[in-house]
């Protein structure tokens, strides 16, 4: 097994996503996540996804009016980009994960519970409805408060993985443990920072300690 590593970036604009694609590239990352949320216009989309040939995933967190936010992540999907990263709680999901899907990209449907840790019980049930929309892989990122949250995502990416592409973990300096071990336990892949200082959530590790760690397990 070879742990896939996705190096996300957070570009203020078309040149300097160039740039930062290139570096990621030069980690030998597995896939690239293209945040597109400082980036005002979508006719850049084509030259980033072109750029190199590393798989990219293209996901808009930025605070744009739900119409201008389903626009640019249709735009991504036509521009190729491999992935489009949709959040659960978007209207009007299924349309367009339907819609991303004829355009030729892979629909990542992803939740976040960003003030800490939930069961598997409700792990579950979130994933059901991720798999109902559509998804092609399913992400479920928690906040770990205590390391004892890191076993419980773990333990549920390795009784899922078989269903479904899954990626889960948790964030937060407390989820380091699981961001690392997940793609051991099953998950599709798992996301690193192209450098220190660079982090794009609370707890990533760099591609390059992500890489050494799992070179000491024994893992290349």
């Amino acid at each position: 097994m070879t742990p896939r590593i996705c190096v996300s970036i957070l570009p203020k604009n078309r040149a300097e996503a160039l740039q930062l694609i290139e570096k990621a590239e030069a980690t030998h990352a597995d896939l690239i996540e293209v945040r597109l949320d400082r980036l005002e216009y979508p006719n850049a989309l084509t030259d980033l996804a072109a750029h190199s040939e590393t798989l990219k995933i293209a996901t808009d967190k930025g605070s744009r009016k739900e119409n201008e936010h389903h626009q640019m992540l249709i735009a991504a999907a036509k521009s190729g980009f491999e992935y489009v990263d949709a959040e659960l709680s978007t209207p009007q999901l299924e349309g367009l994960v339907k819609e991303l899907k004829v355009l030729g990209a892979k629909p990542i449907v992803s939740f976040h519970k960003f003030g800490g840790s939930l069961s598997i019980s409700e792990l579950n049930s979130i994933l059901e409805r991720e798999i109902s929309s559509g998804a092609e892989v399913c992400k479920i990122v928690t906040t770990a408060k205590q390391m004892e949250d890191n076993l419980t995502t773990l333990n549920f990416t390795s009784a899922s993985f078989s269903r479904t592409k899954v990626v889960c973990f948790c964030m937060g300096e407390l989820g380091k443990v699981s961001r690392l071990l997940s793609p051991l336990f099953g998950g599709f892949f798992t996301f690193a920072s192209l450098e220190s200082g660079s982090e794009t959530a609370s707890g990533q590790m760099s591609v390059q300690e992500m890489k050494a760690s799992y070179e000491l397990l024994g893992y290349k």
